[in-house]
């Protein structure tokens, strides 16, 4: 294993103080226990959106804090839950008296502990409610999860959610928002090669120079299936099938693309593959309207990608169009 880093127990905590010494302007770093605050936190009279699960998907979910976004992250140790004390930290520290949306991914740790933090929170008198994205369509439960595991979709929900809040919204309509965005949007991805967790040392799993895993999780999960490695296009084009087909999206909708490097994939094979799926969505008549191309959503050095689509409506558009202001997504400002 060769990794830039010191020590395998104290990665996290050395990569936060990173992204505080790079982004101070727009974010406050808790050590203990870990968080991820807006250097704003709390704002008055505005619902609070907080999210987290463990780390080494960055830049989900720390680089995701600032205006418009989410308020607070929680990050657990890599590829781990955070613990319900420290979930309840963040909400204590972005309460600014409007209540609380916890975003949660759909592993049962991460739901496990959001909903204890949510209940500890509760007894100190705080409105707290929680959604749970599950967008993956590629397996129905897996090692880590008691249904769809919650995937790419996050990030267009983070940011419309968030976008929601920003506008003034009260907890019960920014709740309404994040639920519509849950049911309207799914993803797919496929590995080509598997991650390595620091503290183990050794990947998460082989593959054979020849071998694609199709549907694969973000902590390299299995997938769907096991397949031959095959060109761009036809991979492209199996991955579309799997998302477009699910909801399904039908000719005319109106989506956000999201096409995501899993860590390891490079920009020229990311826009190639990104360009495959614009061309075969317009095939379908369904209608790219807005896109995000990029690593948002990573599983460390894995070399893949995934493939989200969100069915947009008027709202949807304008709540992502709003402006941003976060290390990893900024536009609008």
């Amino acid at each position: 294993m060769k990794k830039i880093i010191n020590d395998p127990a104290t990665v996290v905590t050395e990569s936060l103080r990173g992204l505080a010494a790079a982004h101070g302007d727009l974010v406050r770093v808790v050590e203990d226990p870990a968080l991820v605050v807006r250097a704003d936190a709390p704002v008055a009279g505005q619902v609070a959106v907080v999210s987290g699960g463990g780390s080494g998907h960055e830049p989900l979910h720390g680089g995701f804090v600032g205006p418009g976004m989410l308020d607070a992250a929680v990050p657990g140790a890599v590829f781990t839950s955070p613990t319900p004390d420290a979930v309840q930290a963040a909400v204590m520290a972005t309460a600014g008296g409007a209540g609380t949306l916890l975003i949660v991914k759909n592993y049962t740790g991460d739901v496990l502990n959001f909903e204890t933090a949510a209940e500890l929170a509760a007894a100190e008198g705080l409105d707290v409610r929680s959604v749970v994205i599950d967008d993956d369509v590629a397996v129905a439960d897996s090692t880590f999860t008691a249904g769809r595991r919650g995937v790419g979709g996050t990030v267009p929900l983070e940011k419309i959610t968030g976008a929601a809040a920003a506008r003034g919204d009260s907890l019960d309509d920014v709740e309404a928002v994040a639920r519509k965005v849950i049911g309207q949007v799914r993803s797919i991805g496929v590995a080509l090669s598997p991650p390595t967790v620091p503290h183990a040392g050794e990947p998460s799993f082989t593959l054979a120079d020849d071998e694609i895993e199709f549907g694969i999780g973000i902590h390299g999960e299995p997938g769907r299936e096991r397949i031959p490695a095959e060109p761009a296009d036809a991979l492209v084009a199996r991955m579309v099938d799997a998302v477009a087909g699910d909801l399904p999206f039908a000719e005319g909708d109106d989506v956000l693309l999201f096409t995501n490097s899993m860590g390891g994939t490079p920009q020229i094979e990311l826009y190639l593959a990104h360009g495959i799926a614009e061309r075969l969505l317009a095939e379908r008549g369904i209608n790219v309207r807005r896109r995000l191309v990029g690593p948002y959503i990573t599983s460390l050095e894995m070399q893949g990608i995934s493939i989200t689509l969100l069915k947009l409506d008027d709202e949807l558009t304008e709540l992502w169009d709003a402006p941003v202001n976060t290390p990893a997504l900024r536009w609008g400002v």
